[in-house]
């Protein structure tokens, strides 16, 4: 039994590599297109653009893995059921639960990495990602400033900047904004500052006038101003630096919170407790996903027209699985002091899975009892 063990452990675990990799492949490249567009369309260098995708990678990861595991299980018993590998096996009193527990096992594993992913790894990587963008952001915001050009960072915008000073100060600015239909306004301004806001950037001016055209009746309408800001972080896709994000909080931290960490982030003692369940929920969800789509598969003798019947009724239970995940989480959320229900999807998965193992075991018990008592006969 070990070798067996051994045996069915290497097959769940090669094919839930697999598709962990492809299924990794496909959500990464959805993503990776767009966050390509953005970069290297502002200037940045590939070697940004690989590392913001190595530090998506984690959460991407994160996601697969309980259909990964679920996917693995169902395509060992299938295979088993195919080469008439699970014949043998109760041919030989090895009842479905014993079966079960290599599938258990690996369970576990993918529990562990899904564990380390969220605990661990999937925090520092969201910190660093937030740190990285907010950079480029700036990085951007820059880039749009250059002195001695006329530049078009978006369309009706024109903006042109006679100097730029070794202390980053903007001489000779012109600022001509036609993106409000039938009003032009032009912006002229002896010197500017660009200056970073809670809000966003501000391209601060300073000594200068502002001129409305409105076309409809063709009056030109002027205005003196000492100081004026200019909002310009629309200009800019990448989301600038603020506060922390929930997903990027350690998990130590998390587990220590204090009013101070829930002040930072708005958030009450009760979500931020819930954050953390939400977590180790993940790992839960990875082994429950995996017992599930083995058990199922499992119900049923062997069938002449393939096992189209289990699959099904696998699928439909993972979808099942994931539809209450969603209530449960959607309803701990409204009333985060109801933490413990992101649990419940997990343990209703278990729990049906040993109904489908039990039911299992009892009709590969009949025939057998059958066939003694005739031979007894």
């Amino acid at each position: 039994m070990r070798t067996f063990d051994r045996y069915l452990l290497a097959q769940l675990v090669r094919l839930f590599g697999f598709f962990s990799l492809l299924l990794v492949a496909i959500y990464w490249v959805n993503q990776a297109v767009g966050l390509f567009d953005r970069l290297i369309g502002s200037g940045q260098a590939g070697a940004v653009f690989l590392e913001l995708t190595v530090l998506t990678l984690p959460n991407v990861i994160r996601l697969v893995l309980p259909v990964s595991a679920f996917a693995a299980g169902v395509q060992v018993a299938n295979r088993m059921r195919a080469e008439r590998e699970l014949v043998v096996a109760h041919s030989s009193g090895i009842s479905p639960l014993r079966l079960a527990r290599p599938v258990a096992l690996f369970g576990l594993l993918g529990a562990s990495v899904a564990l380390a992913l969220t605990l661990a790894v999937g925090p520092l990587a969201k910190a660093r990602l937030d740190e990285r963008s907010a950079e480029i952001a700036e990085d951007v915001t820059s880039g749009l400033l250059t002195d001695g050009e006329f530049l078009h960072p978006a369309p009706g915008l024109t903006v042109y900047i006679r100097e730029i000073t070794p202390e980053t100060e903007l001489l000779g600015v012109f600022l001509s904004d036609d993106r409000e239909p039938g009003v032009e306004t032009t912006y002229t301004a002896e010197r500017a500052l660009l200056v970073p806001t809670a809000q966003g950037p501000r391209l601060l001016m300073f000594d200068g006038l502002v001129q409305d055209l409105t076309a409809a009746t063709g009056r030109l309408s002027t205005t003196r101003f000492d100081d004026f800001a200019f909002d310009i972080s629309g200009l800019i896709d990448l989301t600038a630096r603020g506060p922390r994000d929930i997903d990027a909080v350690p998990t130590a931290e998390l587990w220590a919170a204090g009013p101070e960490l829930a002040d930072e982030l708005g958030a009450s003692g009760a979500e931020l407790w819930l954050a953390l369940h939400m977590r180790v929920e993940q790992g839960a969800q990875v082994l429950a996903a995996a017992v599930l789509g083995f058990s199922v598969m499992m119900l049923g003798g062997f069938s002449r027209f393939g096992t189209w019947r289990q699959v099904g009724g696998a699928a439909l239970a993972l979808i099942v699985l994931e539809l209450s995940r969603n209530l449960a989480s959607d309803a701990a959320r409204t009333d985060p002091r109801m933490w413990a229900l992101v649990y419940l999807p997990p343990a209703a998965g278990l729990a049906v899975s040993g109904a489908c193992l039990w039911l299992a075991g009892r009709s590969h018990r009949r025939p057998r009892a059958r066939g003694m008592a005739g031979a007894a006969a």
